[in-house]
Formats: structure tokens, sequence, C-alpha cells
């Protein structure tokens, strides 16, 4: 048995360049917040009016446990 076998299989995030590549992405996000500010807020109402039909479409509704079907099985327990 080779070293290489006993040695789980690392994750992607948790190797060298998972951790660069994480690192090049906060420094460029920052860069990007500090350069294009003034225009960037000015975008922002229209980004927070998109993020809710976002939402709806890759979430949906009763994704957390609030919907008739779950009314209905408390009702058969009690």
């Amino acid at each position: 048995m080779t070293s290489h076998d006993t040695h789980e299989k690392s994750s992607f995030w948790k190797s060298r360049t998972g951790i660069s590549l994480c690192a090049f992405v906060a420094i460029a996000a920052v860069l990007l917040v500090l350069e294009h500010r003034a225009h960037a807020l000015q975008w922002l109402p229209f980004a927070l009016l998109l993020a809710c039909p976002l939402l709806h479409l890759f979430h949906g509704h009763g994704g957390h446990g609030g919907g008739a079907q779950d009314k209905s099985d408390t009702d058969k327990r009690a």
C-alpha cells in the first residue's frame, strides 16, 4: 500500500489553488467596489428589486415547512 492510497481525497477549496483563487476573488471584489462605488450604488435599488423574482425563481414557495401539507400532518397526529 502506498502513501497515496492512505490519504483521503482533499477538497479543492482547501488546496493551495483553491485558497489562492478565493483570495484573488476577494481582492478583485474589494477593488471593484472601491473603484466603481459611485456608479455601482445607483443600481442598488434595481438589484434589490431584481432579487425578489430571482429568489422566487430559484427558491420557490414553501421551502421552510410552512405549507398546508405540514398543517394536515400535525392534525393527523393529534
